[in-house]
């Protein structure tokens, strides 16, 4: 994938822009050095001080996408990023789509597709990767960056382009199962008994699967399977 690459100093938000902005002619992404408005699932904000971090989008239109198997965008992207920050040690995906170094959060991902029938039009996703960042204000229980964990500074530049390129090679050598597969494997919590909270309390589980719409599924003591989707449960930090 040859991608267009758009710098700008500062927006609300790269995902809002790429939309408004540009008709998606070919694979495109817009980086920032300050988003005003960065956000995660749902009502998440992002905290990034400005020209320390990544703040980008990316945005294309998938091929032979089906709406119902689409979350396989959110795994591709995923792998993509762990292939990118594994030199910094034990990198891995939280459900759905955060990935962790150790126990703490390094980036966050915001896919929005458009659909047009039963595929996937296009798809834009916002992500959010913590790179120079030495201090973090908000109230957000784990946050890391590149430079907390390697202590040296890093090319933001350099960083988009390494993953530029994992992402393309997935994309260009298109194989479900084998996303599906990395994914999995490099799933945060995919050993061992953790805590989880959904609307009827606190819980323990193990992690069984990551289903391919997306959906959660754990165990927990009692033996009893959990089905979530996003959202619907929260994971605990263990004690």
């Amino acid at each position: 994938m040859k991608w267009e690459t758009i710098h700008i100093d500062e927006t609300d938000s790269t995902n809002r822009w790429l939309r408004e902005q540009l008709p998606l002619h070919g694979p495109t992404v817009v980086w920032t050095d300050y988003q005003t408005a960065g956000r995660g699932q749902g009502t998440n904000t992002w905290e990034s001080e400005r020209g320390k971090n990544l703040t980008f989008s990316l945005g294309f239109c998938p091929e032979n996408i089906k709406a119902s198997e689409q979350f396989v965008l959110s795994m591709a992207i995923s792998v993509a990023l762990v292939e990118t920050l594994r030199e910094l040690g034990e990198v891995s995906i939280k459900w759905p789509n955060d990935i962790y170094v150790g126990h703490k959060k390094i980036c966050g991902i915001l896919i929005e597709n458009t659909l047009k029938g039963n595929y996937v039009k296009d798809c834009i996703m916002g992500i959010g990767l913590n790179v120079n960042q030495k201090r973090f204000v908000s109230d957000a229980p784990n946050p890391t960056s590149m430079f907390l964990e390697s202590r040296r500074e890093w090319n933001r530049e350099q960083v988009l382009q390494k993953l530029l390129m994992h992402f393309s090679l997935l994309m260009e050598n298109w194989d479900e199962k084998t996303i599906r597969t990395a994914y999995r494997q490099q799933l945060y919590r995919r050993e061992g008994t953790h805590s989880y909270r959904d609307k009827g309390g606190q819980f323990e589980a193990t992690l069984m699967n990551v289903e391919d719409d997306g959906h959660l599924l754990l165990c927990d003591t009692k033996g009893c399977e959990r089905r979530y989707a996003f959202k619907e449960v929260v994971f605990l930090l263990d004690n």
